[in-house]
């Protein structure tokens, strides 16, 4: 039967064709909006990291595998490389990877499973309580030398109470020893664990305290990593030593601890002074003080003695003696003295007496008077020596000066004219009819008047 042409198209207008890329979005959209957030648990393997840095890695278990991605801004959160082989627990959201058509997880979240996942939350309390201060070295205490009483939380049916006992008796029997019974293992482990604690402090029975519990696994010793514990541990008031587990199991409680023991016996080993190492110590002790005290003794002897011999040095009968003979000696040598001190008198005197004989006031005046004698004879020798030269030499001035005198030439029949007021006339012509003058002859003078005057 022929096929309508016009009905054909109608029928093709009509059906909604889906491309595959659309039809892989839709399929994506309905996948993520339907089932959201999940939490899947399985076997880890395929893993590859890029240089991208995102992760890629499947998930398995016995029947089946889910593709997976998680990237980098997620998995720089997870704190360790993913290995294969490992059992992880991952959060995240299914999706479609459109390019293949494959549905995969995107992983938001991601840690161990089991084993791993309580090795994580360890390591995370472990920080937060460090940065807290609870582990600071600064806030542990020192362990009573010798402690009186000891006092022990742990099972008192475990095997690790019967070695803390045995230590403590081998090591240091004094030490009374008090048990605080309580469970060291499942979910009422930690209440437990707690609750001892605090009675131990709030008693304040004992010195110091020991935690402890034998080996086992992470599982077993889970307990000791609770913070409820920590804490009990960090307000205690007496100090507490940590012995849990083997050598190489660490908790929280040991880092929390006043000193962590490697085990139970360790930690006894501790807080217990070895008796007979200190008997030992003491015996050592009481022979060195006995050498001392011989060592003292003859040092104390010999003081005795020192302190006699200077006693008997400085007895009054031998000072009194040593003083008389110190006074003879003294007044011999002050006798000497005073001889030699009037002997050297006796001979200064005799030396100023001549020297005073030869200053003496009648021997200086016959001295004077002679020297004075001398004196004027050779006085009047010299004077008439001396008028002898003065005569000579006026008579040879005289005779000098008449040669060159003007009064000389007087007596020849000159005379020196001046006038009225004394000055000299040399010229003729100086003088005027009238003028007063006066002449000055060998012999006297005389006064005249100018009544002519030739040139």
């Amino acid at each position: 039967m022929p096929v309508n042409p016009e009905i054909g198209a109608a029928q093709a207008r009509s059906r909604d064709v889906y491309s595959v890329s659309r039809l892989t979005r839709e399929v994506r959209v309905l996948l993520e909006r339907g089932l959201g957030v999940v939490w899947i648990e399985g076997e880890l393997s395929n893993f590859s990291q890029p240089a991208s840095g995102h992760w890629y890695f499947s998930l398995k278990d016995r029947d089946a595998q889910l593709r997976c991605a998680m990237f980098r801004m997620k998995n720089a959160l997870v704190g360790f490389t993913p290995r294969a082989g490992m059992q992880v627990l991952i959060r995240g959201r299914i999706s479609v990877y459109e390019a293949r058509g494959e549905y995969q997880l995107i992983a938001e979240h991601l840690e161990e499973a089991g084993v791993g996942a309580l090795k994580r939350e360890f390591e995370r309390l472990k920080a937060r309580l460090a940065a807290e201060g609870l582990f600071a070295p600064e806030r542990k205490r020192a362990l009573p030398r010798f402690p009186r009483r000891i006092g022990v939380i742990t099972s008192p049916s475990g095997a690790a109470l019967h070695d803390i006992l045995h230590v403590l008796a081998r090591r240091y029997p004094p030490a009374a020893v008090l048990i605080y019974p309580t469970l060291v293992q499942g979910a009422d482990a930690a209440p437990a664990l707690v609750a001892a604690l605090t009675s131990a402090s709030a008693r304040a029975e004992c010195d110091v305290l020991i935690l402890a519990r034998g080996g086992g696994s992470l599982e077993d010793l889970w307990a000791f990593n609770d913070e409820r514990v920590a804490r009990a541990i960090h307000a205690s008031a007496v100090p507490v030593v940590a012995g849990v587990g083997h050598e190489v199991d660490f908790t929280i409680a040991d880092f929390v601890a006043d000193l962590r023991a490697p085990t139970p016996s360790g930690a006894a080993e501790l807080v217990a002074p070895d008796g007979a190492a200190w008997l030992h110590t003491v015996g050592r002790t009481a022979q060195r003080l006995q050498g001392a005290m011989r060592r003292e003794l003859q040092v104390s002897v010999a003081r005795f003695a020192a302190s006699a011999h200077r006693l008997q040095l400085a007895h009054p009968g031998v000072r009194l003696q040593q003083q008389m003979q110190r006074l003879d000696d003294t007044s011999q040598r002050l006798a000497g003295a005073v001889r030699a001190s009037l002997q050297r008198d006796r001979l200064r005197l005799l030396e100023v007496r001549g020297r005073l004989l030869r200053r003496s006031p009648e021997h200086r005046v016959r001295e004077f008077v002679a020297r004075q004698q001398g004196a004027r004879g050779r006085l009047d020798q010299a004077v008439k020596a001396l008028l002898a030269r003065a005569t000579h030499r006026l008579a040879l001035a005289q005779r000098s000066l008449d040669t060159v005198s003007p009064l000389a030439t007087l007596t020849r029949g000159f005379a020196i004219v001046t006038r009225a007021d004394g000055t000299l006339v040399t010229d003729a012509t100086a003088l005027r009819v009238d003028d007063e003058i006066e002449a000055r002859l060998a012999r006297g003078s005389v006064a005249a008047r100018v009544t002519g005057r030739k040139s």
